[in-house]
C-alpha cells in the first residue's frame, strides 16, 4: 500500500545479530525520532538506559530467561516508566507532586511503550532489527539495583537492537475482523475465526526455519492465561511508589 505500512507489516523479532556496531550518532537519531511519539499531557514520563557494561548485561540476560541475545546484541536498552523528572519539574515550580496514583502508573507505562515502539520502527526503517525483552520483569528489583533505577521509576521491558544475522518470517497476526468492531464490544468472540487462525498459526510453527513445533495460538494462550505469571509485580510496583491509590 505504501512503504510505511509495508515496513510495519514486515516486523519480526530478531535475536541473532551481526558484529556490525550501532554508532552513537545513529542511536541518538533513533531516540530523537522516537520521542515524537504521542505522550499523555506532554509528560514524557520515560527514561531509556543503554546498558554497555557486559557484567550487567550478562546478569540481565540470565535473569530474563536466560536470553543470550541480551548479552550479544550490539545495543541493549531498558525502557523505564519514570515520574522523577516530573517531580523535579514540580519542585522548580514550588509544587508538591501527588504520588502513588494508578493513573500516573498507566500514563508512564503507556508513554514508555509508545516511545519504545517508535524506537523499533525507526531502527527497522534503517535496516536494523530487534526484540523486546519482557523477561527483565522476572526480577525487576535486581534490574533496578544493577542500573540504579530509583523509586517512582520502574523497568517496563528491555530491547535488543542491531543488524540482523537471520531473516525469520513475520508471525501471522489475528484477522482484523477479530479485533476491530463498530460502536460496541462483541457479544461473543467468533470461535470459528479463532479455529481458522489456529490452523494458520499451526502451519507457521510447523514450517518456520527454527524452533519447529506442533502448536496453535489458542493452545498457547490457554497455557499462558491458565497460570500465574510474575506474581511479585504488584508488591514490587508498590515498593517503587506506584499503584498505591
Amino acid at each position: 500500500m505504501n512503504p510505511t505500512i509495508d515496513l510495519l507489516k514486515s516486523h519480526r523479532s530478531i535475536r541473532k545479530f551481526t558484529n556490525r556496531q550501532v554508532d552513537d550518532q545513529t542511536l541518538t537519531a533513533i531516540i530523537a525520532a522516537a520521542q515524537c511519539a504521542a505522550t499523555s499531557h506532554f509528560v514524557q514520563a520515560y527514561t531509556v538506559l543503554r546498558v554497555r557494561d557486559m557484567i550487567k548485561r550478562q546478569a540481565i540476560a540470565e535473569l530474563a530467561g536466560p536470553q543470550v541475545w541480551v548479552a550479544r546484541a550490539p545495543v541493549f536498552l531498558v525502557f523505564c516508566a519514570d515520574l522523577n523528572r516530573l517531580e523535579a519539574a514540580c519542585g522548580m515550580q514550588s509544587t508538591v507532586m501527588e504520588k502513588g496514583w494508578a493513573e500516573q502508573f498507566v500514563t508512564a507505562t503507556v508513554d514508555a511503550a509508545l516511545l519504545a515502539q517508535n524506537v523499533l520502527i525507526a531502527a527497522e526503517s534503517m535496516g536494523m532489527g530487534g526484540v523486546y525483552i519482557g523477561g527483565i520483569r522476572n526480577d525487576p528489583q535486581t534490574v533496578c539495583d544493577l542500573l540504579e533505577i530509583p523509586d517512582q521509576a520502574y523497568p517496563v521491558f528491555g530491547m535488543c537492537l542491531g543488524w540482523p544475522a537471520h531473516d525469520p518470517p513475520p508471525k501471522p497476526r489475528l484477522p482484523v475482523d477479530a479485533v476491530l468492531f463498530t460502536d460496541r464490544y462483541p457479544r461473543q468472540h467468533d470461535t470459528d475465526m479463532l479455529a481458522a487462525y489456529d490452523r494458520t498459526t499451526n502451519h507457521y510453527f510447523l514450517n518456520r526455519s527454527s524452533n519447529l513445533k506442533d502448536e496453535t495460538w489458542t493452545h498457547q494462550m490457554a497455557e499462558l492465561m491458565g497460570r500465574v505469571i510474575r506474581p511479585h509485580m504488584k508488591a514490587f510496583l508498590e515498593k517503587k511508589g506506584f499503584f498505591l491509590k
